[in-house]
């Protein structure tokens, strides 16, 4: 196949989650989409693909105790750089999700940290874990207030 179509398909692929969770994260077809694991299937299964389709005895056995040189070697390859992609669009979505849902549960503001795991995911992963903390520790819910996810999710 194609290595530069399933390089874009894998972008685009992953941008109406990123959209449902930032632009629409309290409509219910969002809550419904990003409660299921579906959407990493087809990641999950593009980047297996890649995976076996990069790696042979001698990239393995250098991989298994890799240096920096290695590493480097192995991603100045074009199908290695799409396949580290995918590994990271898969990963960041994750991440994002799991932020996105703290956010549910807890009505912590989760705008900011879910753009910026899109776009550097610890970063994003770091701005949320302190923004649940400072949320937390300054403005902690009282026992009365409502929850912004029901029951029934």
């Amino acid at each position: 196949m194609n290595l530069e179509l399933l390089f874009n398909a894998g972008n685009l692929f992953v941008l109406p989650f990123w959209a449902l969770m930032i632009v629409l994260p309290n409509w219910g077809v969002s809550r419904k989409v990003m409660e299921s694991y579906l959407p990493f299937v087809p990641l999950a299964v593009l980047y297996i693909y890649l995976f076996f389709g990069q790696v042979d005895a001698e990239t393995a056995q250098a991989m298994s105790n890799p240096t920096l040189a290695d590493i480097a070697r192995f991603f100045g390859n074009e199908g290695a750089a799409a396949t580290g992609w995918i590994h990271y669009l898969v990963m960041d979505l994750f991440v994002g999700r799991w932020i996105y849902w703290q956010g549910q549960q807890t009505g912590v503001w989760t705008t900011h940290s879910l753009l910026l795991c899109l776009f550097a995911g610890p970063m994003g992963l770091l701005s949320h874990l302190v923004t649940a903390a400072v949320t937390a520790k300054f403005f902690p819910k009282s026992d009365s207030a409502p929850s912004p996810v029901s029951a029934e999710g």
